[in-house]
């Protein structure tokens, strides 16, 4: 085996190792990969697989050991996180990360961002209704930092509490937040996207 094969395969076998991570104590895909470095006992700079091949290992994962779940658990995601989406519609909300993407399961939480004239304002949405909320920071789609809502909301089909977090960008931010990803995919979906999705079979 060549050398770039020995990378090749050990990235495939991190990836292995970080999807399991994802999928049954719901991490978040960079702190899934520097965990399953540890585990397997490589140096901290051991080169680290893409999030790509992260996805992939996630779904191989998801068919064989949560096939009968996992699709109950996100459309129940997506129901809350419409419900969500409805209720802050004048804030153009998206749906990203696992739940719009497929990939997640009871352990996720939903990830709703909101493309608003005023930063404010959808804060002020909040209070308006009496939601209680946390105020933190995360990164953005082009890695600066945004302002993150973030509330628990029960959902009632999984009978518990989930995260819900909505990220704050400015309305300027939405012409380039539709643009296919290295994939070719939506990286994010509206109300009308989110409510298709619900219409036909979970992926």
């Amino acid at each position: 085996m060549t050398e770039m094969e020995q990378v090749g395969s050990l990235k495939e076998r991190l990836a292995q190792v970080a999807a399991t991570l994802v999928v049954e104590e719901g991490l978040e895909y960079g702190p899934a990969k520097r965990r399953a470095v540890r585990q397997m006992g490589l140096p901290s700079r051991t080169e680290l697989p893409g999030n790509d091949l992260i996805e992939a290992a996630v779904r191989e994962h998801i068919a064989l050991f949560c096939a009968d779940t996992q699709p109950t658990e996100l459309r129940a995601l997506r129901e809350l996180a419409l419900v969500w989406m409805q209720r802050l519609v004048a804030f153009r909300p998206h749906l990203a990360g696992a739940v719009w993407h497929g990939t997640a399961t009871r352990l996720f939480d939903v990830y709703l961002q909101l493309f608003c004239d005023d930063p404010k304002s959808a804060e002020l949405a909040l209070i308006d209704r009496r939601v209680d909320y946390e105020v933190r920071s995360l990164p953005g789609f082009h890695g600066q930092s945004v302002d993150v809502l973030s509330i628990h909301s029960v959902c009632k089909p999984l009978q518990e509490s989930v995260g819900v977090h909505l990220m704050i960008y400015d309305l300027d931010d939405l012409r380039g937040a539709l643009r296919p990803d290295a994939q070719g995919r939506t990286p994010r979906g509206d109300l009308a996207a989110v409510q298709k999705l619900l219409e036909g079979p979970a992926p």
